[in-house]
Parts: structure tokens; C-alpha cells; sequence
């Protein structure tokens, strides 16, 4: 990296800052660049709250859009259309050398912004536009408006001059079935701040939480949707009851009302404890608690943060067998089979039974993501794309 200090503009069309996965990816990346000299704004909606020390500019507020949770709306396309207004505002006063765009809609506000300015484009890739709307229910699979956003998603794809993907797999799926040349594209996995993330007091977080050293528990941090398994999870603690199993699992995370009602339904109630909404920096005295954490997401190609924050509380982890996961946890994961209730049950109840075992399985993690996940790595690596991307011809 030369010591030139950049100007980077990021484009974040999400209530950022809203305690999730894509936000947090977000925020350590403008904080990492800070941190590193460089001078960074995020231009985003008007939700969410500004996190120190990466200054943010919000659009206009309009009050009757209040979705804070991931996945599709309707409303987007006049949101987006708003916050492009914002974006070329700001970029005219802070007349940044590149864009960082977050998320295909940021791509898309980001790609005007940059032509219009003449400066090069960078597009961070988080997931498929397509398949994320798919997986949330927003269309059925090949009805019209999925080829539609296929076809819209195709051509974002090709609006920026270089792209970086949260994870192997998702340059794969880039270069693979969208056929964008390789060359354009580089992984750049998800990292996490290991002097945050570490961990804390595990009396401190039973206490607060109500629940006696003792009883092993099960630690879940994101957000609660069938996308990231929180259905399977809670069946999976009702077959863990029934077979006598002794534990209590903590779900940390938004929103969680429905889920509620699933746990009564259950009859599992008694047995979990669902927090709400945890600010992200409460978030690692909260983990403490675990003896055991779990993320049955399920997408084979999306990114999955939640487990790096798992890592660096040195906690044990359950998740189902895809590559992403593979990718953070190496071989001391505890791997299920894809999307398989029975099998998340058998590994669950085969780690509680040996809480040594699950607590050496943590420290090793642990050690991991400090001496292969953390974001002064990944930060660096970012700084060489920008310099390849300064050097594109505007």
C-alpha cells in the first residue's frame, strides 16, 4: 500500500446501523480504513444509529417506512432513488477518490454516482440479489418476477469496475453461474475484532441473563427469520427435550415475537430465553453465557459473520456443512447436515455431553480468528484492491 490516504465514500442502502451481519461487515471495514488513515462516510438510510468514529450522512426522514429487518420491499426502488439524491450531495462536497458500494442497490446508486463524478467503483458483494429475495418468500422459484430480478441482478453485477464478495464461495458463485470474469472479482472474507469479541465473564452473563452456572447452555446472535434457521433451531431444542437433554438456549436478536409464539406452541418456553434486539457492543458479555453457539443458516453460498464473532468469544460451534462455514471454521466446527433438523439435533447433543471437550474446541477457534480472521489482515487487502481499482481508467 503507498501512503497515499484515500477519500472512500461508501454507499450502504439498508437502515444501517441496525446490530446485523451485513451492517456489521459495514462498520469494521470504514472503522479498519480509519483506523489505517484513510477518510471514509457512509451514506445510508434515514433508520438506524451512527456508531462511533465513522461518520455517517442519513437521507431525508420518511416516517411511515420503519423495516429495520433484512430482505426485499417494495418500497426500495424510492428509497434508493432518495438516497442516490443524498449520495451526490455528499459527494460533491467530499469529493471522494472511489465509491465503496455495499449491497446490489448500492451498486446501482453507487455506478451513477461514480459516473457522474468519473471515479472508479468498488462493489462489495454480500449475496445473490435473487436468491436472497427468493429465500425470504418475496416470489416463487421461475415465476416472472424472479427472471426479472435474475436479469436486473445480471446487469448490476457488471456496473463496477472491480467487486470483492464476503466469501470464497461467493466469488465462485460470481464468476461461476453469473460468468463475470475472474479477474474482477476477489474474495474478501469477513473479519472481526478480536480486542471486542473476546471473552468475557461467563458468571457475569448467567446472572444477568437468570440462568445457574450449571445448566449448559446454548448461545444464538442474529437475525430471527426461517433464512437463518431460527425455525429449525427451535424444533430442534424440542427434540432435544424429548429426549431428556438439560440445557437452555439463549436466541439474541430481532424479530422475535413470532418466534415467541413458536417456543409457546412448542411447549419449549420454559427452556429459552429470547433477549431482543443486543447493541452490538454489548454483544460479546452477552455471548459469554454460551457454552455452545449455533447458526443453522440456510444458504450455501451467503456469508455467515455471526460465526466470527462465535470464534473470537471463544465458543464452540454448531452449523450446517457448507463451505462458507467450512471456510471460518476449519476443522474444529461441528458440522450438520445441510439443512437436516435430526442431524443439528445429534451434533448439538453429542457436544454438550463433553463440555471439556466443547471448551478446547472454543479456545482453538478462538486462536484462529486472532491469528487468521482479524480485520488489520483483512484491511490491508482491501487497501491493495483500492489501488488496483485507482489505476481503472475513468
Amino acid at each position: 500500500m503507498s501512503d497515499r490516504r484515500l477519500r472512500i465514500l461508501m454507499i450502504a442502502p439498508t437502515p444501517y446501523f441496525s446490530d446485523r451481519g451485513c451492517h456489521v461487515r459495514i462498520f469494521e471495514e470504514a472503522k479498519a480504513l480509519m483506523a489505517r488513515g484513510h477518510q471514509v462516510r457512509i451514506v445510508t438510510y434515514h433508520l438506524g444509529r451512527d456508531l462511533e468514529p465513522v461518520p455517517v450522512d442519513r437521507t431525508l426522514p420518511l416516517p411511515w417506512y420503519r423495516k429495520r429487518e433484512a430482505g426485499p420491499s417494495w418500497h426500495k426502488p424510492y428509497l434508493d432513488l432518495v438516497l442516490f439524491c443524498k449520495a451526490f450531495g455528499v459527494a460533491r462536497r467530499f469529493k471522494p477518490d472511489l465509491i465503496h458500494a455495499h449491497l446490489h442497490e448500492g451498486a446501482l446508486v453507487g455506478w451513477l454516482v461514480a459516473r457522474l463524478r468519473r471515479i472508479p467503483l468498488l462493489f462489495d458483494y454480500q449475496g445473490s440479489l435473487s436468491g436472497e429475495s427468493l429465500n425470504h418468500g418475496f416470489f416463487g422459484a421461475n415465476t416472472l418476477l424472479h427472471r426479472l430480478f435474475c436479469s436486473i441482478e445480471n446487469r448490476i453485477n457488471r456496473l463496477a469496475d472491480l467487486i470483492i464478495t464476503s466469501s470464497t464461495p461467493g466469488r465462485q458463485e460470481l464468476t461461476g453461474l453469473w460468468r463475470l470474469p475472474q479477474e474482477r472479482v476477489t474474495a474478501l472474507p469477513d473479519g472481526v475484532d478480536t480486542t471486542v469479541f473476546r471473552p468475557y465473564s461467563r458468571s457475569e452473563a448467567r446472572q444477568l441473563l437468570g440462568i445457574a452456572d450449571e445448566i449448559p447452555v446454548i448461545v444464538y446472535l442474529g437475525l430471527l427469520n426461517q433464512y437463518q434457521g431460527v425455525d429449525l433451531l427451535l424444533q430442534a431444542a424440542k427434540q432435544l427435550i424429548h429426549q431428556g437433554r438439560i440445557f437452555h438456549l439463549v436466541i439474541m436478536g430481532y424479530p422475535e415475537q413470532q418466534y415467541r409464539q413458536l417456543a409457546d406452541q412448542l411447549n419449549i418456553a420454559s427452556f429459552v430465553t429470547f433477549t431482543g434486539m443486543i447493541d452490538y457492543a454489548r454483544a460479546p458479555q452477552m455471548l459469554a453465557a454460551g457454552d455452545l453457539a449455533v447458526s443453522p443458516k440456510v444458504s450455501d453460498t451467503e456469508a455467515n459473520g455471526k460465526l466470527l464473532n462465535y470464534m473470537a468469544c471463544g465458543l464452540p460451534v454448531v452449523a450446517f456443512d457448507t463451505p462458507v462455514n467450512r471456510e471460518l471454521l476449519g476443522d474444529d466446527g461441528i458440522y450438520a447436515v445441510f439443512g437436516d433438523t435430526v442431524d443439528l439435533v445429534n451434533c448439538i447433543a453429542h457436544a454438550l455431553a463433553d463440555r471439556e471437550q466443547l471448551r478446547q474446541q472454543g479456545r482453538r477457534l478462538r486462536s484462529r480468528a486472532v491469528e487468521q480472521l482479524g480485520w488489520d489482515a483483512r484491511v490491508q487487502e482491501l487497501e491493495a484492491i483500492y489501488q488496483r481499482l485507482l489505476k481503472v481508467e475513468k
